[in-house]
């Protein structure tokens, strides 16, 4: 299936560095990278801020959105059931249009992961022939404090009970230290607790963290670190820290995804996550990936929302331009 890509840990990482996967190696080719043009980027990112798209497009960007959404609940507080109403609002969005699109994943703790796949029952699957995956957060989400051991036990257990994707956090404070290389084993080493028992492994997906990380060079390097790790998407936030995903900082994400596809002819998917809450926000998130990288990337295995209140506008929206008129909050589910 497309969602499960079987990348082996730090192979990336032995072909660009021919072979020396030292922390010095990595420091070098870190260090090395051109500097981020600040005003550049978040000129460029304005600019496609303020892109449009024809009416005619609307709905069809609108179900796009929907299609690329992980439908999120991650709270001390979350239960099965709610678990439960999630994966049945992930399957029908909008009781009153079944024609609604599904989202790509739910995405949850990984104790509820047993419980998301057993609610999707015949729905779990790869997203991009229409069904459901089932995402984890692991390795101590959010703050990634925790020994290594518990973090890899944490995929283990998550991979073993159903998980289709990983979304890991990175040692943010290993990485602002200039520890590089910790960083790099421990995303290689989480990497490898993916691997299911059949050979193949669970997508994963590096999360940078990236308003902790402070300037655009840190993102750009993270970013770098992470695929040659091995991740399989980088994902700007865990959503518990502001700022969380931003438009500059995904279009950085983007431009080097970019710049690698150029390389090497790989492509690794992007997740925004955190504070995209409405249709227009999203759409601008949309445009960007569309005029980086070619609507090619608009598909699940390659660029994810990470949102709860999101889904909830873009139902709106969609309910506008079917009738005319803006529908009340009660027309959609609570989250």
């Amino acid at each position: 299936m497309t969602m499960e890509r079987a990348v082996a840990p730090a192979q990336r990482a032995v072909d660009i560095l021919g072979g020396d996967v030292s922390e010095s190696a990595l420091k070098g080719y870190l260090d090395g990278l051109p500097g981020v043009d600040a005003v550049g980027l978040e000129q460029r990112a304005a600019g496609l801020g303020t892109r449009s798209i024809k009416t005619s497009s609307k709905k069809w960007a609108l179900d796009r959105i929907i299609e690329l959404i992980d439908l999120t609940t991650l709270e001390g507080a979350d239960t099965p059931g709610k678990v439960r109403s999630l994966v049945a609002k992930a399957l029908v969005p909008d009781a009153t249009d079944l024609a609604t699109p599904r989202v790509a994943a739910v995405c949850v703790y990984g104790d509820m992961v047993p419980h998301a796949v057993e609610a999707l029952g015949a729905a779990h699957g790869d997203p991009d022939q229409g069904l459901v995956s089932v995402a984890a957060v692991a390795t101590a989400f959010p703050s990634g404090r925790a020994s290594r051991a518990v973090k890899l036990a944490d995929t283990r257990d998550a991979v073993a009970a159903g998980a289709d994707e990983i979304d890991m956090v990175i040692d943010r404070g290993a990485f602002l230290s200039g520890r590089w290389g910790q960083v790099f084993d421990e995303i290689v080493a989480v990497k490898d607790a993916c691997r299911k028992t059949d050979g193949r492994y669970a997508h994963l997906k590096v999360i940078l963290e990236t308003g902790e990380l402070n300037t655009y060079d840190n993102v750009r390097r993270a970013s770098v670190l992470a695929i040659l790790a091995g991740g399989d998407f980088i994902k700007t936030s865990t959503g518990k820290v502001s700022p969380a995903a931003t438009l500059p900082v995904t279009l950085l994400m983007l431009e080097v995804v970019r710049d690698w596809h150029r390389w090497t002819g790989e492509k690794i998917g992007v997740k925004p996550a955190g504070g995209i809450r409405t249709s227009k926000d999203a759409i601008k998130y949309l445009v960007t990936v569309a005029e980086t990288l070619g609507e090619e990337w608009l598909v699940p295995h390659l660029f994810r929302y990470g949102a709860s209140s999101l889904l909830n506008d873009v139902l709106l929206q969609r309910q506008k331009l079917a009738s005319g008129r803006y529908s009340g909050p009660n027309y959609v589910t609570i989250d």
